[in-house]
């Protein structure tokens, strides 16, 4: 248990009762800035601008993720005093290259800025060090610059870019930034 602000609260793995919680968790947010990716043939840069009016995004619902891992995942979930969801975290390893995906993340309106996703993100880096993975890896929209900013404090830094990952989709117009940081593992493996 951890207590933030006179709150306590609860961490552990997802259990099927948690499903429903998950899928209803407001994962939306408003933002006063996004980055402008500037993408050319030597790579691409990154400029955090205003943005006004800010933006709220509110995420579509997801199809159920078949990306045929070799099904080593987890989600850990944080739940408030009184029961509620405060958040959740969905990773998942994959042994051929040593990486751990962190698949989403998500923290309730009313429960962030308390540390929930940093104690969410540290079970996630435990599941990686116990796979021994050498890299944690996210993938984010480049409109979300309040989880940009949270994960760069946590230790990713960017690491690539997709501009056309969301064409088709309702996030059209929007650039896929890749963040990865090495695993902090005291195994035995060659971490990098």
């Amino acid at each position: 248990m951890t207590i933030v602000d006179n709150t306590a609260y609860r961490y552990r793995t997802a259990v099927p009762e948690d499903a429903e919680a998950i899928k209803a968790l407001d994962s939306s947010f408003t933002t006063g800035t996004v980055f402008r990716v500037t993408a050319g043939d030597d790579g691409f840069a990154l400029r955090e601008i205003p943005v006004e009016p800010p933006l709220t995004k509110v995420f579509p619902d997801e199809e159920p993720d078949d990306e045929g891992d070799d099904g080593d995942s987890r989600t850990f979930v944080a739940r408030g005093a009184a029961g509620d969801l405060a958040g959740f975290v969905t990773v998942s390893y994959s042994g051929w290259n040593r990486r751990l995906t962190v698949q989403d993340i998500e923290v309730a309106p009313e429960h962030r800025g308390r540390g929930v996703g940093r104690e969410l993100m540290r079970l996630g880096v435990e599941f990686a060090r116990e796979r021994g993975a050498g890299q944690i890896w996210l993938e984010v929209t480049n409109v979300n610059a309040p989880a940009i900013h949270a994960y760069r404090r946590m230790g990713f830094a960017f690491c690539g870019l997709d501009i056309s990952l969301y064409d088709g989709t309702p996030s059209e117009g929007e650039q896929a930034l890749y963040m990865s940081m090495p695993c902090p593992c005291p195994c035995p493996c060659p971490c990098p």
